[in-house]
């Protein structure tokens, strides 16, 4: 599989990497963390687990392989590639529900 990941950074920087759709998350950070592009030498990390990807917008966890994402075979896929030291919590359920009730609840009923 054919991955673009884009290094977020400024400027952007994109390389595209090769790999098999049992590679997980964790196993393709520690991987270009192992063999830093050129291209990306002014933006290092110092460990291959501050490198997270998202795709679709949606963080990745390392044990997710790129085969469970149903990626297409023989075309480019793009991921963006961060560097973070723990990924976001998602909001709790009750979180999530209580947000939804307010913002429905403000109206303003004229008479």
């Amino acid at each position: 599989i054919c991955l673009q990941l884009i290094w977020v950074t400024l400027p952007v920087k994109r390389l595209d990497f090769f790999f098999t759709p049992d590679d997980t998350a964790a196993y393709i950070c520690q991987y270009v963390f192992d063999h830093w592009p050129e291209e990306w030498k002014e933006a290092t990390v110092t460990s291959a687990h501050v490198l997270k990807l998202i795709h679709q917008g949606r963080f990745l966890h390392g044990s997710v392989s790129i085969g469970a994402l149903n990626l297409p075979l023989g075309k480019r896929s793009v991921m963006h590639l961060v560097a973070r030291e723990n990924l976001p919590e998602p909001p709790s359920q009750g979180q999530a529900k209580r947000d939804k009730t307010e913002r429905r609840s403000r109206c303003c009923n004229i008479l």
